[in-house]
């Protein structure tokens, strides 16, 4: 069976695979046998290479059909394409960065012994390396008219039909299959690696240090979230996977490093969509001296530049066409505002369509709520929750633009000081992004004893069943003790703000997602 005529994906079947498997562990027990001494047999240690095939692309990019350029080389790569002729023999090898060449190997330049061999040894996924003289084929292929030959490394099963699309399924739980058939899944990565190189340099070009925080925590803590509970054999005690870095890295500026960041995983034992997933990459970083407002500032400068870094512009295409502006000043919206406006303008009977503020009775946002079909669990229901439930069943569906919503409920916000003129709320903004929450900023609580007094209301919120609250974590406020300034701080999913660049799933921007 030869992989000219592989089936399809929808045509393959499990004993098409079996089948294709025994005949490529025939030729890989040829070439552990037969050219083990000349070539290395079916897994070489090493294998010639002068020349990376993107480096031959850019260097003759210019060369007209069936120009020679005299230049000999030797590269390598995987068959990707293969077709056989009586006396010659074309395939396309395909490096890492999706680059292709074509390989022509011909009896008038290898002989009739090697271009047999080529003919029953190799096949589709194979790893080859070729050397041969670099022309330009008769309808204008750059190609390298091959001398000499060798298997790079043999692959024992077929690779998916390039020209049918994997399905979402597949292409995450084979993601390196999905990398050599789709170049989306390579950009992907690329862009993925700009952005943190981006991140990286507009920190540092603002004084920030990148430190790391420990993943493994006694006691979990920074955010609102479910952790993930694991045991340490050495230690014969209960650890948490953390959550977040914030009440670390909040220790560090304590010590004097002013400006900090981290770009790390966080785990949260949580549900998973096209938004969430349970592990997941998180940039947080503090600016001392600084508030939310400053750390807004920032914040739109990170992603600005990142998005430049990967499509070369503010305004990026995403996956399914669509432009979206990322530049300019981005709207600063008040989240109680926004809340009275949009039920103002609802379709909600007259009575319900009052403003919003934080002195709002209790009852009357439950009342709104059942109105609105909005619900609240009982065993976290707040003000705050209320609020910001309404809020999103309300406003978040109708922006457009990147805007930050400002001015949070203090009930839910236990980490972040109080607002310096609007009694009842915070200095917290969320950033909306393509609809969904990118980021999150504070004017950061550093008054150690209403951090205790915000620990301590979450500890109730905890005994009545919130698997969210925080506990009171007194190493933290320890530190808080011993002073720290006033602080701007901030948290971003890196795998988010992918998903703001490139109009991708959260699936698609993770490398390897964890799947069941």
């Amino acid at each position: 069976m030869t992989d000219a005529s592989a089936p399809t994906p929808a045509e393959t079947t499990e004993e098409d695979v079996i089948e294709q498997k025994a005949v490529r562990l025939a030729k890989r027990e040829r070439l552990l046998s037969e050219r083990a001494d000349a070539a290395g047999g079916a897994y070489p240690v090493t294998v010639p290479v002068t020349d990376t095939i993107s480096s031959l692309r850019e260097r003759f990019a210019s060369l007209e059909a069936g120009d020679e350029t005299g230049e000999t080389a030797s590269v390598a790569g995987r068959i990707v394409f293969s077709r056989n002729t009586g006396k010659l023999c074309f395939a396309a090898l395909q490096a890492g960065d999706g680059s292709r060449i074509q390989a022509m190997v011909s009896l008038a330049e290898v002989g009739d012994e090697s271009l047999q061999a080529w003919k029953e040894l190799v096949d589709l996924g194979d790893h080859v390396s070729v050397t041969g003289q670099v022309i330009s084929s008769r309808r204008g292929e750059l190609s390298i008219m091959v001398t000499d030959w060798t298997i790079a490394a043999k692959a024992l099963l077929p690779l998916p039909n390039l020209h049918s699309e994997l399905s979402e399924e597949s292409r995450v739980r084979s993601r390196f299959l999905d990398l050599i058939v789709r170049d989306t899944a390579r950009e992907t990565v690329v862009a993925r690696a700009k952005v943190n190189a981006s991140l990286r340099r507009t920190f540092d070009a603002h004084g920030f240090l990148e430190v790391e925080t420990p993943m493994l925590q006694v006691q979990h803590g920074g955010a609102a979230a479910r952790p993930f509970v694991t045991h340490s054999n050495a230690f014969d005690t209960e650890l948490y996977l953390r959550i977040a870095p914030e009440l670390f890295l909040k220790r560090a500026v304590v010590g004097g490093i002013d400006r900090v960041y981290e770009i790390n995983r966080n785990f949260r034992n949580e549900g998973a969509d096209s938004t969430h997933s349970p592990e997941f990459a998180m940039l947080e970083a503090y600016q001392s001296y600084s508030d939310y407002n400053g750390i807004a500032d920032l914040t739109q400068e990170l992603i600005q530049n990142a998005a430049i870094a990967v499509a070369g512009s503010t305004t990026v295409t995403w996956a399914d066409g669509t432009e979206y502006d990322l530049g300019g000043q981005w709207d600063r919206i008040s989240m109680y505002e926004s809340l009275s406006d949009a039920v103002a303008q609802s379709a909600l009977p007259e009575a319900q369509r009052r403003r919003i503020t934080p002195a709002t009775p209790f009852e009357d946002l439950q009342a709104l709520a059942a109105e609105a079909g909005v619900e609240v669990p009982e065993k976290i229901a707040t003000h705050g929750k209320f609020v910001e439930e309404l809020w999103e069943h309300f406003v978040k569906g109708g922006l457009e633009r990147p805007t930050f919503v400002m001015d949070f409920p203090l009930d839910t916000s236990p980490l972040v000081r109080e607002h310096r003129t609007i009694p009842g709320v915070v200095e917290k903004w969320d950033l909306y992004v393509r609809g969904f929450e990118l980021a999150t900023g504070y004017s950061e609580l550093v008054d150690p004893v209403i951090q205790r007094e915000r620990f301590v209301e979450q500890a109730k919120l905890a005994a009545r069943g919130d698997d969210e609250a925080m506990r009171v974590d007194e190493e933290f406020l320890r530190a808080l003790e011993h002073g720290m300034p006033p602080t701007g701080g901030m948290g971003m999913g890196i795998d988010r703000l992918l998903m703001a660049i490139t109009g991708l799933g959260i699936r698609e921007t993770i490398l390897f997602p964890l799947v069941k």
